[in-house]
């Protein structure tokens, strides 16, 4: 029996994340027509809101690098674009190696970084400590430092993905839940929601922590788990320089980042 929604649209994206939003922005900014963006609760509800923000370019897949090498290009623009502020903060990153084999896997990286142009440095212990006064020198072998990384304002950022989605001719609806999928000869043909159904030609699933359960509605199975993890805050007593870096040890599995008067790890 064939689908009958009470309206159609081209591209139907379920989730109104800094993910989901991205997608919107850059469907609608390169024209495509008819794209229309459901959240069944509000903008950034679910993990973006309080994501530590952190972006880095330096990463072990080409691939990946390219992709956040593309991302700092559109912060670097989107806030002057869409006239929506995003609190990009570019003050680089410091990724310290606390092993050889660590300093290995670093050098590696930034010479594949290196080679499609993201600047990036090899720095001693002594060197980084320069770069962030708050680290000991012990057993730390080496250091890369990124320019061109930072952090941002996940909250802010989806705001003004959402802008210039709409600027650009996209539709963000809120509070409208996907209840059903409805799936014909293997092919998503829209979805019935709390108000009302939307046949779509292109459906992507933007959903976060529940794109695994909004995968099996469709009939797919997606290897995706949520993974639950602890961030504190320090007091915040401290006086810090408003450039200080952003600071990444692997090998002791932790990030910080500035906050106000306080680091966030």
């Amino acid at each position: 029996m064939a689908f009958h929604a009470d309206r159609h649209v081209h591209i139907l994206i379920i989730g109104g994340g800094a993910i989901g939003t991205s997608l919107a922005y850059h469907l609608a900014r390169d024209g495509a027509q008819g794209v229309l963006l459901v959240e069944k609760a509000q903008l950034t509800h679910g993990c973006t809101w309080h994501a530590a923000g952190l972006v880095g370019q330096l990463r072990g897949k080409k691939n990946l690098t390219r992709l956040m090498q593309n991302s700092v290009a559109v912060f670097d623009r989107l806030e002057q674009e869409t006239g929506q502020a995003i609190s990009w903060e570019k003050v680089g990153s410091l990724r310290l190696a606390g092993s050889d084999a660590r300093w290995s896997e670093i050098r590696r990286s930034m010479t594949q970084a290196k080679s499609f142009g993201v600047e990036c440095h090899s720095l001693s212990a002594e060197q980084a400590r320069k770069h962030f006064p708050y680290i000991t020198t012990d057993g730390i072998r080496g250091a890369a430092f990124i320019p061109g990384d930072g952090y941002i304002d996940p909250y802010s950022l989806t705001m003004a993905y959402a802008r210039g989605a709409r600027q650009h001719g996209a539709t963000i609806e809120e509070g409208v839940c996907v209840e059903e999928i409805v799936v014909e000869n293997r092919r998503v043909v829209g979805v019935v929601t709390n108000g009302g159904s939307i046949g779509c030609d292109i459906f992507v699933n933007c959903a976060g922590l529940w794109a695994k359960r909004v995968g099996e509605m469709a009939g797919v199975a997606l290897a995706a788990g949520i993974v639950e993890h602890q961030y504190f805050l320090t007091e915040k007593k401290l006086t810090l320089d408003p450039g200080l870096t952003t600071l990444r040890d692997p090998d002791n599995n932790f990030y910080l980042k500035p906050d106000t008067g306080s680091f966030a790890i």
